[in-house]
């Protein structure tokens, strides 16, 4: 089994990674769901081959909610915990997610491929009516 702590030390290692819409590469380009995919997948939680592609840089909401559904399990908002999966929305569609940490002044951090700050990064996960939760996931074969 996967820790959260794993999982939150292998987004890690992603921050400061270009954003590049679609790309899957550590230190060279990623977006939010290559992020999650590429810390799954190095984690050994999903398959070396699976992918989700062919989504425009601004993804539905539904669309990404249904993916999500399906490849990870939903869990309320009040458990959420560092290592698990969070969808929020800038305008009024789910359209971004990213990985739960343990922000070090206290609370929960969102590690995340930032299209605005241009690379990965990691800030307090504070919601507002620029950012609002949507929803969140446990990934498969966690602790």
């Amino acid at each position: 089994m996967t820790t959260r702590a794993q999982i939150v030390n292998a987004a890690r290692q992603w921050l400061e990674t270009p954003f590049h819409h679609q790309a899957r590469l550590k230190g060279v380009g990623v977006d939010c769901v290559g992020l999650v995919i590429g810390v799954a997948r190095e984690l050994g939680l999903i398959a070396s081959d699976f992918d989700v592609t062919g989504y425009p840089r601004s993804p539905n909401g539904r669309t990404l909610l249904a993916i999500a559904d399906q490849h990870m399990t939903p869990i309320d908002q009040a458990a959420m915990q560092p290592g698990d999966v969070v969808v929020v929305s800038f305008d009024r569609d789910p359209q971004h997610l990213g990985i739960v940490g343990d922000y070090r002044h206290g609370g929960l951090s969102i590690i995340h491929a930032a299209s605005q700050a241009g690379r990965v990064i990691e800030t307090r996960l504070m919601y507002s009516p620029a950012m609002q939760f949507c929803a969140a996931y446990m990934l498969p074969g966690v602790e």
